[in-house]
């Protein structure tokens, strides 16, 4: 074994890492400002009440910088599509844009990708709402 190979991490790829730390970031910092999560597609509704509420002007996703937000948001919810409706992660660690290009594979092969789907609520508001979304994957993946 070279030196290299000791210094190379050994284990999960970090985006791997990356998404339960996320998601237990949002939830504790959504649950403390009053936007209850219990890992649910419900919860989905609180997500959309905070994109409402804090993309106005000086809310939290209105101060240019929503990146690590929407990621945090992304990962919550492939975390319940995981959870809730049998699904796996696929991410890519060498992708220059891994953390908008997570996905998560349904039970029926098909791919959702959460980042993306939290970055199109916030540029296109209520008509891309993430609970409709989650309603329409989990009646899917039921039948």
């Amino acid at each position: 074994m070279g030196l290299l190979d000791k210094l190379r991490k050994k284990g999960p790829p970090a985006l791997l890492e990356d998404i339960p730390k996320a998601e237990a970031w949002l939830v504790q910092n959504m649950n403390a400002a009053g936007y209850p999560l219990d890992g649910t597609i419900e919860s989905f509704r609180e997500l959309d009440r905070f994109f409402d509420e804090q993309s106005r002007p000086g809310g939290l996703l209105a101060d240019g910088k929503p990146g690590s937000k929407l990621f945090a948001v992304g990962s919550y919810m492939g975390q319940v599509f995981v959870r809730r409706l049998g699904g796996v992660w696929e991410t890519g660690d060498s992708d220059p844009a891994g953390e908008v290009n997570i996905a998560v594979r349904l039970p029926d092969g098909s791919l959702v990708w959460p980042v993306q789907r939290a970055m199109k609520r916030l540029g296109n508001g209520a008509e891309d709402g993430l609970y409709a979304y989650g309603r329409v994957l989990e009646e899917q993946t039921a039948k």
